[in-house]
């Protein structure tokens, strides 16, 4: 699996992490008390994850909330990202879980979600016996081919969790059948937009759904035509296929050049592509006249910056405000 789609996980676990919780863990959803928010501690979890294998198949969360009952919690989330099973994940949960244990002296809670295709895959302990000693750690796991029996669910709730599921689900059963991964990725996408999710949900969610339903190029460019219909022209979501276009260019070139600098160079021609596309679908000829000052930004941070301005800027004015002044 690819960095970008553990990023995707990362991004709507720190904006919906109530509804995470809500869809996979109900029993802790309901000890929580959501009035008093939660935080995320992603700075102080990284150094405590820096010797682990393998990052970019995972997306690793440490959350601190408050119970009902007035006691702080920290919640460890484990999202396995890999398409083969891991032998020491029960040991790697017990190691983090302590580490955090030793550092903060609270109550930590690992949870895992097990995103891989082998079913029989169910770590859930960690056990160490010998001579009289015993340690046992047991944790919630949620496996994610366990939702195939409850697709009618699925389809019918308005957790955007449930929207997570249902593309994982078909990326695995449409994987080497693209014409069938092609109606899988519309059908999802309209589901988002007869569901009523608010605007930001639908982009995130839609750029969840593009890293995980791989298509080919011709046909990501025949469902980008077909969405241009969808819901009165909203342009938000097919931005999202241009700008993984670029960083996948940008990846190819900078292995074939052996340099950091083809990949950061095709991943900004990328972006410029998604932000000359959201211009012109908002702003007609004119958005694509503003194309030669975009060239000037050198910088990916503010490309990104960029990309996010074409949408949420009300009128073409607003955007050039974002732009380098002449």
């Amino acid at each position: 699996m690819s960095e970008e789609e553990d990023s995707a996980w990362k991004d709507i676990l720190d904006q919906r992490f109530e509804a995470f919780l809500e869809f996979f863990f109900p029993e802790i959803h309901r000890d929580v008390d959501w009035t008093r928010g939660y935080e995320v501690l992603d700075k102080e979890l990284e150094p405590i994850l820096r010797d682990a294998p393998s990052r970019k198949r995972r997306a690793d969360k440490l959350v601190k909330v408050r119970l009902k009952d007035g006691k702080p919690a920290l919640i460890l989330i484990h999202v396995e990202i890999q398409a083969s099973p891991e032998a020491g994940f029960a040991r790697r949960m017990f190691r983090y879980n302590y580490r955090i244990w030793e550092r903060y002296e609270e109550d930590v809670v690992s949870l895992a979600v097990l995103t891989d295709s082998r079913s029989s895959f169910r770590p859930d302990r960690y056990e160490r016996r010998r001579w009289g000693f015993d340690l046992r750690m047991q944790f919630p796991v949620a496996k994610l081919l366990d939702y195939e029996k409850c697709r009618a669910e699925l389809e019918a709730s308005r957790n955007p969790f449930a929207v997570v599921v249902l593309a994982h689900l078909e990326a695995l059963k449409t994987r080497k059948r693209p014409t069938e991964a092609f109606g899988a990725k519309w059908r999802l996408t309209r589901m988002l937009y007869r569901r009523g999710h608010r605007k930001e949900d639908i982009v995130r969610l839609y750029k969840f759904i593009d890293w995980v339903v791989r298509l080919p190029e011709d046909l990501e460019f025949e469902l980008r035509d077909r969405l241009k219909t969808l819901e009165g022209k909203k342009t938000m979501p097919y931005v999202s296929f241009i700008e993984r276009v670029g960083i996948e260019k940008g990846r190819k070139e900078g292995k074939a050049e052996g340099k950091a600098e083809g990949k950061a160079e095709g991943l900004r021609e990328g972006l410029l592509e998604a932000i000359a596309l959201g211009l012109k679908l908002r702003f007609g000829q004119e958005g694509l006249d503003l194309v030669p000052l975009l060239r000037e930004v050198r910088e990916i941070r503010r490309l990104r910056a960029l990309l996010a301005a074409v949408h949420k800027a009300k009128d073409i004015e607003g955007f050039q405000e974002k732009l380098p002044r002449a």
